[in-house]
C-alpha cells in the first residue's frame, strides 16, 4: 500500500465515524427536547419516574 492511499483510506475512516458519533449527540439531544419516553427529567428519582430497567 502507498503513503497517500493509506492516508486517504483513514482520513474517509476518520469522517465516517465522526459523522456516527455527531448523529448519535444530535439525536439524542432531539428526543432529549421533544419528551421523549426515552429520558427521563434530569434530577428525577427514579422512583418518580416508575420505570423500570
Amino acid at each position: 500500500m502507498t503513503a497517500p492511499e493509506f492516508w486517504d483510506r483513514t482520513l474517509q475512516n476518520w469522517q465516517s465515524e465522526l459523522l456516527a458519533v455527531l448523529s448519535m449527540v444530535v439525536l439524542s439531544i432531539y428526543l432529549r427536547q421533544r419528551g421523549s419516553p426515552e429520558s427521563k427529567p434530569v434530577g428525577a428519582a427514579h422512583a418518580e419516574t416508575g420505570v423500570e430497567g
